[in-house]
């Protein structure tokens, strides 16, 4: 059942939660404010419902609070960075923040991270960039939870990609896994004991499936646009490792839980690279073609990103959405 529960109400709670595991006050605040604005902005998949799911990796040691990244090279618009197994969102934050200040500089800025963990919703950080003014892409791999094209067990991550652009009228956000839905997503309707609205996964004799139970026990999400999502999650793995030094989708979690992983944070600044003059003007335009289009009974054609601010508007006025079981849960790590 879902709740509507006050924003401050719910900030107190998760920063009880983050100073009792030894986060600093500062550190506490920002790590609260990312899973917070996932949930106001309509993703609690990657938001609250993922915050216990935080907490117990914390406590088993998978995720140290205090450590921060440190850079182990750096090149004119690029910087490797060392996550040291930090708070996957802060970590994120910190290196798309520090991809903005080299774009900012150079027109380009290129941060790769390692050793770093799940950075819950991976649209924050496009957000960040393009409220910056910049045009922000990202993209991280994961454990194996999806099969190659034909395989029968999961060899490829699901991947999550960004692509964020700065509008007046309205930021534009892609934020998308290489699985037709996300893990995330997945738990949601399996909490609430329905099956997905369209075939997201095989079960184990390779017949497309509805059902989250199925998909998520045997982790063989469907990848978005079958062979090409496939084989687009397989070259950002590529990427993701080699650029970051670190760890490839077949090395993560084979301890069992899903961290170390390997992401990356490209910034361009339209005023540096000189396209500030009529990027507002052309990105109107293709909006405007793309909802002149006619549609189906009942269809409406929407810009990624589109409802974020409307959704925001409306959880703060009403409250922030959160299922009553995590809700409980977050009570309970609080007391």
């Amino acid at each position: 059942m879902e709740i509507r529960i006050p924003y401050e109400t719910v900030k107190i709670k998760l920063l009880e939660n983050l100073r009792r595991l030894d986060f600093t006050e500062d550190r506490a605040d920002l790590c609260a404010e990312l899973f917070l604005r996932a949930s106001l902005e309509g993703v609690p998949s990657h938001g609250l419902d993922r915050f216990p799911v935080f907490l117990n990796m914390i406590k088993k040691g998978k995720i140290i609070p205090n450590a921060v990244p440190e850079c182990i090279f750096q090149q004119l618009v690029f910087e490797r960075w060392n996550g040291n197994f930090g708070p996957g969102p802060l970590n994120a934050h910190f290196a798309m923040a520090r991809s903005i200040e080299l774009s900012k500089k150079f027109g380009v800025g290129l941060v790769a991270l390692q050793h770093t963990n799940h950075w819950m919703r991976a649209g924050n950080f496009g957000l960040q960039a393009a409220e910056s003014g910049v045009v922000g892409i990202c993209f991280t791999n994961t454990k194996p939870n999806m099969p190659a094209w034909g395989g029968k067990e999961p060899k490829l991550g699901n991947n999550p990609l960004v692509i964020a652009i700065p509008r007046a009228n309205g930021i534009i956000l892609l934020d998308m896994a290489m699985s037709q839905f996300s893990y995330g997503k997945m738990n949601t309707y399996l909490r609430k004991g329905e099956e997905m609205p369209y075939e997201a996964g095989f079960d184990q004799q390779g017949n497309l499936t509805k059902s989250p139970a199925e998909i998520i026990s045997n982790e063989l999400a469907l990848p978005v646009g079958l062979w090409k999502g496939a084989g687009i999650s397989l070259l950002l793995d590529m990427i993701a490792s080699i650029l970051s030094g670190g760890a490839a989708t077949h090395e993560v979690g084979k301890s069992g839980f899903e961290f170390d992983l390997s992401q990356v944070f490209l910034c361009l600044d339209p005023v540096l690279l000189g396209f500030n003059s009529w990027s507002e003007q052309k990105l109107d335009q293709i909006i405007q073609d793309l909802k002149s289009s006619t549609v189906f009974q009942g269809k409406e054609i929407r810009f990624p990103g589109e409802k974020i601010a409307e959704l925001r508007r409306k959880n703060l006025e009403l409250g922030i959405p959160v299922d009553q079981e995590v809700w409980n849960k977050i009570i309970v790590e609080s007391e």
